[in-house]
């Protein structure tokens, strides 16, 4: 039996959960979210809680149980109260700026880099060099997120670049000198 799977998800306040054929959807203060239940995966509603089950004992079902357990909690906790990823930008002349969904980014190319957010996803830049990403779906976030770093990842050797804001990153040694 999954761990995680057979926890309870208890469902705030302000948060209704309904279940149409195989739709999950979830709506609360922030917004709302929706997704399908794979039909190994059976959800009982109930007043104050929501339990995932598996209908048969496959290694797919078992796989599915936590999984999915998971994703509702993520959606429950999205819609109630948000999620919150931050990223930082290391690196002379490396900054960040945002205009309405465009974050504009100078990131030591020859060219800025505009990066079009997507929806449900807003940012805010804090000393021109912490992004802040806020949004209620934690897998387009983290996705979003990802793709940003992606544009200028840290290098190894100065530690310039885009980074999550608890990332460490392991710095190497440069270029012994010869000896002659």
């Amino acid at each position: 039996m999954s761990r995680v799977g057979k926890l309870p998800i208890q469902i705030p306040q302000g948060v209704s959960i309904s279940l149409d054929d195989s739709l999950l959807t979830v709506k609360g203060p922030k917004g709302t979210l929706s997704r399908r239940v794979p039909p190994l995966v059976e959800i009982e509603l109930g007043q104050d809680a929501v339990q995932v089950k598996r209908k048969d004992d496959s290694r797919q079902g078992r796989s599915l149980h936590g999984l999915m357990r998971a994703l509702v909690y993520n959606m429950v906790h999205g819609v109630s109260q948000g999620f919150v990823l931050g990223l930082e930008i290391q690196g002379t002349g490396y900054r960040a700026d945002v205009q309405s969904n465009v974050l504009n980014l100078a990131l030591g190319y020859s060219h800025p880099v505009n990066f079009v957010l997507p929806e449900g996803v807003t940012a805010t830049v804090e000393r021109q060099t912490v992004i802040r990403l806020e949004g209620i779906d934690r897998e387009l976030l983290g996705q979003t997120a990802a793709r940003i770093r992606a544009i200028r990842a840290v290098e190894p050797y100065k530690g310039k670049g885009v980074r999550y804001s608890n990332e460490r990153v392991l710095r190497k040694v440069g270029k012994a000198g010869s000896k002659k």
